[in-house]
């Protein structure tokens, strides 16, 4: 079943190399070809997981976590950077390699742990979805679910119309999600200097379980697995010429330069969700962690005072829409790039990533069955979903930084020192949070 990717097809090869960028042309309309990118590997950053995590933080411990997401979106970048310029120079992804440098046990293993992971992200986008379809239109939940496991079909028609249109799709959804939470908060009027001290980090964090517990699920929601898998493969997607260093340095200093941008608004919709949160419902409701009470809590004013508006409630599903769409388009691209690179599979396309989506809505389908009615249980999965991303992270930035710290694959670009020391801790302090963390769990610490 595994086999070496050393004579294997290029990246997502229907769309590898698919965008022409200009040469002698000027910063701002050579960032702009380059731009597009960040925005799906963005999205995957405020996806309906973030969304949980982020507004349960602020509901309970008010502008406390907001530290967590500041530092977990400069590890986004600082990781995301790392892996757009390993598939830029080798000209593979993240799952190619390490199937290649990997002995055959060692490779199904790690298939295995992030095929959890993009089963644990589409627990979120699927729900997430479900549940807006669910609010918007009346369907039962069951039958939003199983919807959101045919609109792979959409991603096959997007993919024919070219990769610039999906970009600039998950662009305009991304824009929604801002300007709907932007709304809501300027209209919660929330305490902005409360918000700048929240992001002083605070030992509370470590010495607090159920805080801890959190603090994992929202660095789990916003650095996940499968978005280093995605961004090495669609850093590719741009005409690069591997011959000439100077194309490269440019291809790397221009995709890094996307990604940051389209990550710091993510940044800004993580904050934005986490201050909604406290300002609507710390103190209060704290307990209103389900999307379909927020979805109710926003009109009642009984609950969150005079802004309260069912226009409120509808931009919420709307976002909360536009967030599991997004997200599904690129799960699911990250899912065909993690079956090729560490499977070699020979089957259609439209097959291909039918299956991904199948192995990834299966259980939540399952489970949605069993607890049919029971939204609550349902959403339960979203947080814990989050923190098993948190711990399934270290199995993707080790190989990554092993990778990009090879002066033999990445000659001249290789890992600055700097970058190679910092990623290597940002791993092994994951590492300890983790497993201190379950000690907690078991009561043993």
């Amino acid at each position: 079943m595994f086999a070496s990717t050393g004579g294997a097809q290029k990246s997502l090869s229907e769309v590898n190399g698919s965008v022409n960028v200009p040469q002698n042309a000027g910063y701002w309309r050579t960032l702009l070809a380059y731009t597009g990118p960040g925005a799906l590997v963005a999205v995957g950053y405020m996806d309906p997981g973030n969304w949980i995590t982020s507004i349960a933080g602020g509901a309970t411990y008010k502008y406390t976590l907001i530290s967590v997401i500041l530092l977990s979106s400069l590890i986004a970048m600082l990781l995301q950077a790392m892996a757009a310029r390993l598939g830029i120079v080798t000209g593979k992804d993240l799952a190619q390699l390490t199937r290649e440098r990997t002995s055959k046990g060692m490779g199904i293993f790690l298939w295995i742990i992030t095929e959890l992971a993009i089963m644990a992200t589409d627990i979120a986008e699927i729900i997430g979805s479900g549940i807006a379809l669910e609010l918007l239109f009346g369907f039962p939940l069951i039958v939003g679910i199983t919807i959101t496991a045919f609109d792979v079909l959409i991603l096959l028609l997007l993919m024919k119309m070219g990769f610039r249109k999906i970009e600039a799709i998950v662009a305009t959804l991304v824009a929604v999600i801002l300007f709907v939470f932007l709304y809501e908060v300027i209209l919660a009027q929330p305490n902005v200097p409360e918000i700048f001290r929240g992001f002083v980090p605070s030992t509370r964090i470590v010495s607090n379980s159920s805080m801890l517990y959190l603090a994992l699920g929202i660095v789990g929601a916003t650095v996940m697995p499968h978005n280093l898998y995605l961004g090495s493969s669609i850093s590719q997607t741009r005409r690069i010429d591997r011959n000439n260093d100077a194309h490269v340095a440019k291809s790397i200093r221009f995709t890094v330069a996307d990604s940051n941008i389209q990550l710091t608004v993510a940044f800004v919709v993580n904050c934005l969700l986490l201050i909604l949160g406290a300002a609507l419902f710390y103190g209060t409701h704290s307990d209103l962690g389900r999307f379909v009470d927020l979805y109710h809590a926003l009109s009642d004013s009984k609950i969150v005072g005079a802004i309260a508006s069912p226009v409120l409630s509808m931009l919420f599903a709307i976002a909360l829409l536009s967030s599991g769409q997004s997200s599904t388009i690129t799960g699911t691209l990250s899912g065909q790039i993690i079956m090729e690179g560490f499977i070699h599979l020979k089957m259609p396309l439209w097959a291909q990533r039918l299956l991904t989506r199948l192995l990834s809505i299966t259980p939540v389908l399952g489970f949605a069955i069993y607890y049919h009615g029971n939204e609550s249980k349902i959403e339960n999965l979203l947080t814990f979903s989050q923190v098993f991303l948190s711990i399934a992270l270290p199995f993707a930035i080790v190989p990554l930084v092993l990778f990009t710290s090879n002066k033999k694959l990445m000659g001249n670009f290789v890992n600055h020192a700097w970058v190679k020391y910092t990623a290597w801790i940002i791993a092994i302090i994951l590492i300890i949070l983790n497993f201190w963390l379950i000690l907690q769990t078991l009561g043993i610490a």
